[in-house]
Parts: C-alpha cells; structure tokens; sequence
C-alpha cells in the first residue's frame, strides 16, 4: 500500500524548522505550500491536510489568509481528513465557525496540558496530563458547532476535533532547537526570556516527545478513511470520537 499523500500548509513565513520538523514526524508523503506566498494545491487529490503555526493571526485582512480559509474550507467539505498545529488549529476552528481571538496573555514555554476525553483517536497513547511547547498569544475561544474539546490549559482550549477535523494549539513537532530558536525570536523582556530558555532542556524535551504520538495516530486515520473510501474498511467511521 502506498504511503498517504499529505499537503503540507506551511504558514510559517519561511521558517526554515518548520518543513524540517514535519517531515521528520509525519510518516507520509509531503506535498508541501508556501501559503504565504499564495502557493497553494490546485486540486484536492491528496489523502489529507496539515496545516502548520504562524507568526500571523486568522482574523488578519490579508488575501494569503483568505485564500487558504477557502481551500481548507473546499478541503473539508470533501471529507478530506485535516490537522491543524498552532494558528492551523485556529484556522480549522474559524473555518469551521469557531471565534479565535486574543488571549491577553502569552503562553510560551513548556507547560502541561490536561486531555478532557478519554476516547480521542488523535491522543491515543498520550497521558492523561502531559507536556508540551507552547507559543501563542491567540485561541480558540469559542469552539466550531459540534466540536469536542479533547484537551485544554489554564490558558485556553488546546485541542479539539469536529468529525475528520483536527486541532492541537501546542507545538507536538517542536524540538530543542526549534524551541530555543523561537523563544530568541519573540518580544519577551530579559527575564521571561531566560526562564523560558532555561526550561529548555533535554529532560522536559524527553517528556514533550510523548505528544508526537498524535502524528502518527493522524496518520493512521487518515489511512483509515482512504480505506474506507477504497472499499478496504476503514479503522473508523467519520463522526467518531
């Protein structure tokens, strides 16, 4: 059986950790777009959607954003399994009829994030409470209409999951450099900076490595509903939770 054919939304203005990270962790074949630069499938022939974090915001005026809204709209409406990472998580979420908004606050760091279901293919095998990067000063405020929280923070929603719909607000690909890198990159004063740098270690980089489970649980779903729709029999019917 060939390996599923994923496009890869790279929202991430030319990040070069970005690409790196995900093909690292996905077990599939990548088609990857530059959505920033307007780059995006002409089609919708591919088993699946990943759609990465960004420096931007969903509710920004920007045609690059609209576009993909579209796409990623035409994408679900087709029944084309999708994940979303970060800003993707909240842009699945407003395509969906969600309200992102600003936090007020900035989460950044590894923090713990508690599973609120028991029964969440895409957190199979991932502690009840566990650890993960975190950077966003955005959320989801108000889950889509028949979405089910799998997971959340003192901080706000973190995942959450409508039929072949799927978003985490935490960062499961990050690793070290990845984390070091960005905390450099953002606005912190001095002092929030260093704790965050200091929490960067191999112990908690260990730890978080238990969310990237969902990657490979994203991968066999949609493995799943390309067997269904090949008359194969598939590990799940849409809809389940």
């Amino acid at each position: 059986m060939r390996r599923p054919r994923l496009a890869l939304l790279d929202a991430s203005h030319g990040d070069e950790n970005v690409p790196r990270n995900y093909r690292r962790e996905l077990s599939a074949s990548l088609a990857e777009f530059d959505v920033t630069a307007g780059s995006l499938p002409a089609d919708y022939n591919v088993d699946g959607v990943v759609v990465t974090g960004s420096r931007s915001s969903v509710y920004w005026d920007e045609d690059w954003i609209e576009a993909t809204k579209a796409w990623v709209g035409g994408a679900i409406d087709r029944g084309v399994p999708c994940l979303g990472v970060c800003w993707g998580h909240q842009l699945l979420a407003d395509v969906l009829g969600g309200e992102v908004a600003d936090m007020g606050v900035y989460e950044i760091g590894y923090h713990e994030i508690d599973r609120t279901t028991d029964e969440s293919v895409l957190l199979a095998g991932i502690d009840e409470t566990f650890l993960a990067f975190t950077t966003h000063s955005d959320a989801v405020v108000d889950l889509p209409p028949d979405a089910i929280e799998l997971a959340r923070n003192e901080y706000s929603n973190h995942a959450f999951r409508r039929d072949r719909v799927f978003g985490v607000q935490f960062h499961p690909e990050y690793d070290a450099q990845s984390a070091r890198d960005l905390t450099m990159e953002k606005e912190l004063d001095d002092d929030r900076r260093e704790r965050v740098l200091a929490g960067i270690t191999d112990e908690n980089a260990r730890r978080a490595a238990e969310s990237k489970q969902l990657f490979e649980n994203f991968v066999a779903y949609v493995e799943g509903v390309r067997g269904d729709a090949d008359g194969e029999g598939g590990v799940e019917r849409a809809g389940a939770d």
